[in-house]
């Protein structure tokens, strides 16, 4: 297809949009039903999609329906309610409709003046998420492309801070030649935060840990460890950690921040455990939040929002701003206006708000609070039958979302106890009927289930189990 002033564009466009309509159609409608993988291998997909560029175009609907065609066996089912890899939610049919829509009208999140509709709509959505989760109104934030990214923006805020506190701008000056910041975490801190450490110049290396014995920092080891240091420090926690679920205590942790003499800010991961915060039921898990520095967390997991979409909350707005000051003659600011790119590392952004807006909106409250409350339900009983299942142990408790477990069998020595895991987490995913992904749990692998679809039943739970008790089985055997 040539591109410019062709009469037949708008047709065209409408004809593809139709087809890709009919794709997704089909596609939501098989979810209940449809394999969650077929885990298809690398040398497979290569087979299926590498080609050299095409010399001449093609139908723009054509193209979408040879793309679904051959791509197909590597699509997930993540969207569906048997997807209980990683942390992942669905997507609600506000989000997915406003996510489209958001793509039509393709606007460019990244200035008032650019789209006042997309700024003033993410302001809405993030007093609203403040409102969801009881935080304080005054703090100021911005969406994000995810919780990678939005501990990149709390974590910068940090960097800020603690350069202040020793007498440098870190953003204008750098960090090098300047006293060392110190980072101190849990042995439980996310890939994802070490990541961003460093990306902004702290180095991976430089995080010193404290133990977490079933999840939660050991608070006297983390006491101990913060009267060896003297300068500022930066202080990570976690609103549960991903490998079972279990929090930090951050109101202790806001206690050690404001009692360290060297001063200290407090970042809290929150990708999917500071949505404990939106049920009556589960709140006191995120007690102390509110006292915060920064705050990370991920829409796309239990908003169910589509990919990507993250937020972050900073209580100060000026050190934020501070953080990613930038400016242009070709970038003038909207006097009196909110410029998103003020207060997140991108110029030009995805309109993410539009599809949490109108989730929250469809949603409300309450079925937030139900939803959240259904997926720990489901946890909660899944849990229990792994507890009373022959060959399946508990690793830990279950406190939210997130059941780690392994299969078991007498006579076997830990290493090969290990193995037996990695084979049953491959061997679950080529079932097809549900997903799990291995872990890695006080030094033994492990199997992961997550529960964050809006979608998903106890039907499903059940056919999870079904899966488990197969596989475990067979591998006995």
């Amino acid at each position: 297809m040539n591109a410019g002033n062709d009469p037949t564009a708008g047709a065209a466009m409408a004809t593809a949009l139709t087809r890709a309509h009919a794709l997704a159609d089909a596609f939501l409608a098989s979810l209940p039903e449809r394999p969650v993988s077929h885990v298809s291998s690398p040398e497979a997909m290569r087979a299926a999609l590498d080609e050299t560029l095409p010399e001449s175009g093609t139908d723009p609907a054509d193209v979408v329906d040879e793309w679904f065609a051959r791509a197909e066996r590597g699509i997930t089912a993540s969207p569906g309610p048997r997807f209980f890899g990683f942390v992942t939610g669905g997507v609600t049919p506000a989000a997915l409709a406003g996510d489209w829509l958001a793509s039509a009208i393709d606007q460019n999140a990244g200035l008032w003046a650019s789209s006042p509709a997309a700024a003033q709509t993410e302001l809405v959505v993030l007093r609203w998420l403040k409102e969801l989760f009881g935080l304080p109104a005054e703090w100021t934030g911005a969406l994000t492309s995810g919780a990678t990214m939005a501990n990149l923006v709390g974590l910068a805020a940090a960097r800020q801070w603690a350069g202040r506190q020793l007498g440098f701008d870190a953003a204008a000056d750098g960090l090098a030649g300047h006293p060392p910041i110190a980072v101190v975490a849990s042995s439980e801190i996310h890939l994802s935060a070490v990541k961003c450490l460093g990306t902004l110049g702290f180095g991976r290396n430089q995080v010193r840990r404290v133990g977490a014995p079933g999840g939660s920092v050991d608070l006297d080891a983390l006491a101990g460890l913060l009267r060896e240091i003297d300068g500022p420090v930066i202080l990570v926690g976690n609103a549960a950690e991903v490998n079972s679920g279990h929090f930090d205590d951050l109101a202790a942790l806001a206690d050690l921040r404001d009692t360290h003499p060297g001063g200290a800010w407090l970042h809290v991961d929150g990708a999917f455990g500071l949505f404990a915060a939106a049920s009556p039921r589960l709140a006191h898990l995120c007690r102390g939040v509110e006292r915060a520095d920064s705050l990370a967390s991920d829409a796309h997991k239990w908003l169910n929002v589509p990919y990507d979409s993250g937020f972050a909350f900073v209580r100060d707005a000026a050190l934020l701003r501070e953080t990613f000051a930038a400016g242009g003659a070709y970038v003038l600011g909207s006097a009196g206006c909110w410029d998103p790119f003020t207060h997140v590392p991108e110029m030009s952004r995805r309109f993410r708000g539009l599809a949490a807006w109108c989730a929250l909106k469809a949603f409300g409250r309450a079925g937030y609070r139900v939803m959240i409350e259904r997926c720990v339900d489901n946890a909660a009983a899944f849990a229990r039958w792994v507890a009373g299942a022959p060959g399946v142990e508990l690793m830990n408790p279950v406190p939210l979302n997130i059941v780690c477990f392994r299969i078991v069998r007498a006579g076997l020595d830990n290493v090969s106890v290990d193995e037996l895991n990695r084979a049953a987490v491959r061997a679950i995913q080529q079932d097809g009927r549900a997903f799990v992904t291995g872990t890695v749990w006080n030094g033994r692998a492990a199997i992961r289930a997550a529960f964050d679809n809006w979608r998903t039943t106890a039907d499903d739970v059940a056919l999870l189990q079904d899966a488990v008790a197969e596989v475990a089985g067979s591998l006995r055997a």
